[in-house]
């Protein structure tokens, strides 16, 4: 039944959902610097812990096992997480305020769009903020030297899949909020997500116990995948997190889309 009511938007509805992006791009069109914010916090602990605390810190083990930098080490989890911080500022508090204070989806419905529309529109939104995060930061990157693969080309698209899986998950849970204070429980999720996935230390530091936890967790999934490609670590595990992160989105796409049915047709 899910399936069902998902499958509209993205066969009939990409058209019409492109209609919002296209809103969204005027909406920021003097407000651009709101998105580009974003964007230097990770960068600052890229320098601040990469190459601050890195240079005591020397090489680790990556992902095949061979040492790596410790700034290449940090480099491709920041990246995820710049993918995932984009994707769910926009599909959490934003998307929250069009819903229940601005009503923008409630006059959207006045076009032709349908709540399916609508939500892969701001999908769509969500990942084009990400990609921009995603984008600048492998600009750092490469300025910094820390590309040493060819491989390293499909890590931004690797990262919007990141930004896909959070930012479909982030709407469907925001549709379930009623205050400003449930978004305490996002960050009470991401904030930890962030620390913990991978994103400083390797799975080595943890108990066993522990560890598998982690690699469970949504980000270490994109953390794991991404910082394989930036060091040629090719392996089939990586089409286990393509496939973790692609469930993932689209189960979320499909949640928020009966969500959006049943708040703004009720």
């Amino acid at each position: 039944m899910i399936t069902l009511r998902v499958t509209p938007a993205f066969a009939l509805g990409s058209r019409r959902s492109a209609r919002l992006i296209e809103r969204n791009l005027y909406v920021y069109k003097h407000g651009w610097m709101v998105i580009l914010s974003g964007f230097f916090e990770p960068l600052f602990y890229l320098l601040g812990i990469g190459f601050g605390l890195g240079a005591l810190i020397g090489t680790i083990a990556g992902p095949g096992g061979e040492p790596i930098s410790y700034q290449l080490f940090v480099a491709p989890a920041l990246l995820a997480s710049s993918a995932m911080n984009g994707a769910i500022t926009e599909s959490t508090f934003n998307f929250f305020f069009k819903l229940n204070y601005n009503k923008t989806f409630t006059s959207i419905l006045a076009t032709p769009l349908s709540p399916g529309d609508i939500a892969l529109g701001e999908l769509g939104w969500a990942l084009i903020r990400g990609g921009l995060y995603a984008l600048g930061f492998m600009g750092v990157m490469v300025a910094l030297g820390l590309v040493v693969s060819p491989w390293v080309i499909l890590a931004v698209p690797a990262a919007l899949l990141l930004g896909f899986a959070f930012g479909a998950v982030g709407m469907a849970a925001t549709s379930f909020m009623k205050t400003w204070q449930d978004f305490d429980l996002i960050q009470l999720v991401v904030l930890p997500m962030f620390l913990f996935s991978g994103t400083f230390y390797p799975l080595d530091a943890y108990p066993d116990a522990l560890r598998v936890i982690v690699q469970l967790t949504p980000l270490y999934q994109g953390v794991d995948l991404i910082r394989s490609l930036t060091v040629g670590a090719i392996s089939p595990i990586l089409l286990f997190h393509v496939a973790y992160l692609a469930v993932m989105g689209i189960v979320g796409l499909a949640i928020t889309s009966r969500r959006l049915d049943k708040l703004l047709l009720k």
